[in-house]
């Protein structure tokens, strides 16, 4: 068989480097799915998250309650979080939907072919600079107004017990929470932004008589984490007083832009859908019968992470569905390797694992293939992502202290007559669920920013258009940046400047 006329293909498969998924594990796993894919499919042990330097289990927080996972209804609540549209979906899910085209997602979508991807050295790509590992500052904490490091705070399970304390008890300015440094900073005598915080917990508290340890700002966290560079240093800010000083550490700052993100964000791209059955309907392979539980397309997944982390160099987010972790997590890097997916077996080449779809037999997904398909092959990728750590009082924030998380994902992918990759098939149910970013000239720019920007335009107005740190906050700017308190969002023109002075060891 050969994909195009004079392409000659690359042997290199990845499988020589320490990144990649040995074949051993390949071939264990595949003879599982052979043996009985249904089992195999909803077995959550087949997709187990590791830290990829030691190879150990990673230890991952239950943020659910056990019964809400035995029950699936964690399901609805990371819906509820998501706010996500559905399309209207055709049954039989392997073709990529319309809702779900990697165009969508990636800065730029060069390349649609497996040995094209291959060709240009693509099987193994980590990004250059890695997305920084933050809290997701949990709510029953009291988001960015947790004072992580003050030693008389004792954190309770309790929302109501931890609000109490914060709002009452005194600390020394250094072991304020990053939101009461902001209020300082900007002058705030009535602690809005603080008191935003606690009062976002009060709303649930008060409807259900607790708030769920698993609600927090991932969502803000995960963009920032890449669309924001690190916050590599402490720095030292004066207060609107004109005297007070005020540390602000890498964990401060993560915070404020976390928070930023995660309440003044721009229009994300989206792809990918969402599944409200708890327990959805499947056949006799395992496979999910209603399309809108086949969450993102292996076929829109491998192009999406290729093309974005590969040829792009920046990262997206992901969401594992069917999976109890705090669930946005910002992506760093791949590595794969094929198989052959009528044999069941890990191969050394792309020409070894692809397979004519008349002559593949035993496809246990037959039924839901695209009817342009013309090639199937074996995938068996490796994903390294960014996850969740504890904010401290750490001086300095590098690389070394993130924490990154391995899984592995097996998938076969569709190809038409001319080797475009037009959709594929998940060997087991936890896989990656909708995928979501934003482009390169994305801001989160609070309303604060946008009347301060639209009275710059107006010379009786005298506005500050720049802020010199050695300085208090521009007088004008104050009243902006107290009004977008109320709506949870601190000023984008103080936290850029923030993570600019902390990669500068501003002191």
């Amino acid at each position: 068989m050969r994909f195009l006329s004079g392409a000659a293909l690359a042997v290199t498969t990845g499988w020589t480097s320490a990144s990649a998924i040995q074949p051993n594990w390949i071939d264990k796993k595949l003879e599982e799915f052979n043996s009985n894919p249904k089992a195999f499919m909803n077995d959550s042990k087949n997709v187990e998250k590791y830290d990829p330097n030691t190879l150990q289990p990673a230890e991952i927080t239950p943020y659910f309650t056990k019964e809400k996972i035995d029950s699936g209804d964690f399901l609805h609540f990371k819906d509820q979080l998501q706010q996500s549209s559905k399309a209207h979906r055709k049954q039989g899910r392997a073709p990529i939907q319309a809702n779900d085209r990697p165009e969508n997602l990636v800065d730029e979508l060069r390349f649609t072919r497996l040995h094209e991807m291959e060709q240009n050295q693509l099987t193994t790509r980590y990004l250059p600079t890695t997305p920084w590992s933050d809290d997701y500052w949990p709510i029953y904490k009291g988001i960015v107004a947790n004072r992580y490091a003050d030693s008389h705070f004792f954190v309770s399970d309790d929302w109501r017990t931890n609000a109490n304390y914060l709002a009452t008890q005194g600390c020394s300015v250094d072991e304020l929470s990053p939101a009461e440094k902001y209020d300082l900073l900007i002058g705030d005598n009535y602690w809005t932004l603080k008191n935003k915080m606690l009062n976002t917990g009060l709303s649930y508290y008060n409807s259900t008589g607790y708030v769920e340890k698993w609600m927090g700002i991932c969502h803000g966290w995960a963009p920032a984490a890449y669309m924001f560079n690190r916050p590599s240093q402490a720095i030292v800010l004066i207060a609107a007083d004109g005297h007070t000083p005020i540390r602000f550490y890498p964990s401060d700052i993560k915070a404020l832009a976390s928070l930023l993100w995660a309440n003044a964000s721009p229009k994300a791209r989206f792809i990918g859908g969402r599944c409200e059955e708890k327990h959805p309907q499947e056949d006799e392979n395992g496979h999910v019968i209603n399309p809108d539980c086949f969450d993102t397309n292996p076929g829109t997944w491998h192009q999406a992470v290729v093309n974005q982390i590969g040829v792009s160099q920046r990262s997206f987010i992901m969401d594992a569905s069917y999976d109890y972790e705090v669930w946005n997590q910002p992506i760093y890097g791949y590595s794969y390797s094929y198989f052959n997916p009528s044999t069941f077996r890990s191969v050394q080449s792309l020409q070894e694992a692809t397979v004519q779809r008349v002559s593949f037999s035993n496809d246990r997904f037959a039924r839901y293939r695209s009817k342009n398909t013309a090639y199937i092959t074996g995938i068996a990728m490796k994903v390294v992502y960014i996850s969740e750590t504890s904010p401290s009082h750490s001086p300095i924030d590098s690389p070394k202290q993130d924490r990154k998380v391995a899984v592995n994902y097996l998938y076969d992918l569709e190809l038409d007559s001319n080797f475009n990759i037009i959709g594929g098939e998940w060997y087991h149910r936890q896989h990656p669920d909708f995928l979501w970013g934003f482009s390169i000239q994305d801001r989160a720019i609070s309303d604060g920013d946008r009347y301060i920007d639209q009275a710059m335009g107006r010379p009786e107005t005298l506005l500050a258009t720049t802020w010199d740190p050695r300085y208090p906050v521009p007088s004008g700017w104050l009243m902006p940046a107290q009004k977008s308190s109320a709506r949870g969002q601190p000023l984008a023109k103080i936290i850029e400047t923030m993570v600019v002075l902390s990669q500068l060891a501003w002191n």
